[in-house]
């Protein structure tokens, strides 16, 4: 029961609780308005969370998210101020961020480059892109109708449009994750490349299609992003890429891989929402707001290491030697599926 009680999840969970009791003395924070506000100023960093999490999962990174993102957001505006239509805008935006997807894929699958060197160049590349597109303008007037699907609650609820949009997102990634066996293969690849191929895992499809799913749901949060703002920009959502991948990591999903679950990304991203929310109320300058996710970040990497020692019997110090180095008692095995199923 203790054991249980300290999963990651369980403190983060504290961790939450003690965030939302700390705002409720901010003035506002309770409101319906700001509770709307706070869960929407999130909903693209969650979409690319969700992205990022099996991506991270199996051992790779993908730092090319926002500026996919940016990209797509060009795009947008690009298409739109050219006289296209907003109806067929949606499906090319969101092909373009699959392709920007599969440019990483081929790179990291095909041509088996570290996918750190290769999503930092890309990272500048989409980047570039975009001002290629836009330049350092911005293009507005999106159309009235789709706004407010970026924008409003359900029925004057606390509830976002786009929140909902996220849930489902999330639902979909924990029902893939921990529901199925391409769940428990990303799982397996994180622990060890080599023997997941040698268990019959296609190891080079999972991972190409991971980056497919990642640049779609980038281009999805782009849509999201410049209708909510009602601007398309070439630096739209421009170092978001951190945010996201701080949510990852304080969730509890290993930066080597094997190890992680959406609940506890999901509750790392009502964490950081809040955080930020009260932050934002008591008028902290962004300046300091960005001091803070930087040491999130450190520190959702540097607690797994503190706690080492408590943890061995759980997490093999190194995925590569997971069947060959394990401690007596150790279960790979059963924490495979524990982790699978995100309990």
């Amino acid at each position: 029961m203790l054991g249980r009680f300290l999963r990651w999840e369980s403190v983060l969970l504290v961790l939450c609780v003690a965030v939302f009791v700390a705002g409720s003395f901010s003035d506002g924070f309770g409101e319906t308005s700001n509770i709307s506000f706070l869960l929407l100023d999130y909903s693209e960093v969650a979409l690319l969370a969700f992205a990022l999490l099996p991506i991270v999962l199996t051992g790779e990174i993908d730092l090319s998210v926002a500026s996919t993102l940016g990209f797509c957001s060009a795009l947008t505006g690009k298409l739109w101020d050219g006289g296209m239509s907003f109806e067929t805008i949606v499906p090319i935006v969101i092909v373009a961020g699959i392709v920007l997807g599969a440019v990483n894929a081929v790179l990291v699958v095909r041509f088996g480059l570290p996918s750190l060197a290769v999503t930092i160049g890309t990272l500048g590349l989409y980047r570039g892109l975009a001002y290629v597109l836009l330049g350092d303008g911005a293009i507005t007037g999106f159309p009235e109708n789709y706004r407010p699907l970026a924008t409003d609650s359900i029925g004057g609820s606390f509830l976002p449009y786009a929140t909902l949009l996220v849930l489902v997102v999330g639902a979909l990634i924990a029902v893939l994750v921990h529901m199925t066996t391409i769940g428990r293969s990303l799982y397996a690849i994180g622990l060890g490349t080599e023997t997941a191929r040698f268990s019959g895992i296609r190891v080079n499809r999972v991972k190409f299609s991971l980056y497919l799913l990642s640049g779609c749901l980038a281009a999805i949060a782009s849509l999201i992003y410049t209708l909510r703002y009602n601007s398309a920009r070439a630096d739209n959502a421009n170092g978001m890429e951190l945010v996201a991948v701080a949510a990852v990591l304080l969730g509890g999903v290993s930066i080597f891989g094997g190890r992680g679950t959406v609940l506890g990304v999901a509750t790392a991203l009502l964490a950081m929402a809040g955080l930020r929310n009260v932050l934002f109320l008591d008028d902290v300058s962004n300046e300091i707001q960005n001091v803070i996710t930087g040491l999130l970040l450190i520190l959702s990497v540097l607690v797994p290491v503190v706690f080492k020692p408590r943890r061995t019997k759980d997490v093999p110090l190194d995925p590569s030697v997971v069947d060959t180095e394990r401690r007596p008692g150790a279960d790979t095995g059963s924490r495979l599926r524990r982790d699978h199923q995100g309990v």
